[in-house]
């Protein structure tokens, strides 16, 4: 199975990229939703938690207080790193269990920080999902009622737009109409099928060969 990393800057259009490819029939893996489950009550990653950082990010109903451990990471990199080295393996693991289950010619990999994380090693080819910041900030304001300056610093957190852009394998531009995204994406799922195809091929000529 053809393994496609898609990442992007937040605010930059990944859930929507996403859910076009779903629409195809394409699997996805979600790293964020399988962190999520890593942090429901009882889950022994949000002991650690606890632990770590205190009981200051646990909210009355025992749930992770995301608001207090954003403003907490995004003020000190030490502690950033601190949550990292708790939930990361744990994602990274989840991801490869998750592939081995999949059948059919490719899946993608949301991971937000795909290279941040070291993870682009877990894919294939990379697909990251751009739009200029001013749109990113605009996005997040309404999606998650965050100030401009909270949304900077997870901006600043993140690899650079031109970084993350320049290790892109394919790119997808987001600052254009739902139609226009769409297309994009149907003639990428079209690429990813022929490619699949090609590993296929390659595979069988190998084992062919041995």
């Amino acid at each position: 199975m053809l393994r496609i990393g898609l990442t992007g800057g937040i605010g930059s259009g990944k859930t929507t990229v996403a859910s076009l490819f779903s629409e195809q029939g394409v699997p996805i893996i979600d790293a964020d939703e399988l962190a999520k489950a890593f942090v429901e009550p009882g889950q022994p990653a949000l002991v650690k938690i606890a632990q770590t950082f205190g009981e200051a990010m646990i909210d009355a109903e025992g749930n992770l207080d995301r608001g207090a451990m954003r403003n907490l990471v995004f003020a000190d990199d030490k502690q950033k790193k601190k949550l990292e080295a708790i939930l990361h393996p744990l994602v990274r693991d989840r991801i490869v269990s998750a592939v081995e289950e999949l059948t059919g010619p490719y899946c993608i990999i949301c991971v937000p920080l795909l290279f941040e994380s070291g993870m682009d090693d877990l894919v294939d080819r990379v697909l990251v999902v751009d739009c200029p910041v001013t749109m990113q900030i605009e996005r997040v304001k309404k999606r998650n009622q965050l100030s401009e300056p909270v949304i900077l610093a997870i901006i600043a957190a993140q690899l650079s737009r031109e970084s993350r852009n320049a290790r892109a394998d394919e790119l997808i531009d987001n600052a254009c109409d739902n139609s226009q995204l769409a297309e994009q994406v149907k003639k990428l799922h079209n690429l990813y099928l022929s490619l699949s195809l090609k590993q296929d091929n390659v595979v069988s000529e190998y084992r062919y060969s041995v």
